[in-house]
């Protein structure tokens, strides 16, 4: 379980299993949700929804871990854009220790 501050001032932070983390890799979820200028705001939170909204809508199977992704994470009281850069961080560190192991 890991801890990722909410705001800037440090007051709010949203819990993330690995879980959450493995259902992001898993749909690719960040892959094309940032342009180039790399500015994580609010409307890349909204396109991040949406996104997530279409694929669970499109799924015949079971779409339980987006749902709990959803539930635990992205639409958290306290996710806003500082959140989501923070998460976006914290899933690249993963990655990037993965990779070394």
């Amino acid at each position: 379980m890991y801890t990722i501050q909410a705001n800037a001032k440090g007051t709010r932070t949203i819990e993330v299993s690995d879980n959450n983390l493995d259902t992001i890799e898993k749909y690719a979820l960040f892959r094309h949700l940032i342009d180039s200028t790399g500015i994580v705001d609010e409307d890349v939170l909204d396109k991040l929804k949406l996104n997530i909204r279409s694929l669970i809508a499109a799924q015949v199977e079971d779409s339980k871990e987006l749902l709990d992704l959803c539930i635990d994470v992205i639409y958290h009281n306290n996710m806003k854009a500082f959140g989501l850069q923070q998460l976006i961080r914290l899933y690249l560190d993963r990655l990037s220790k993965r990779e070394e192991e």
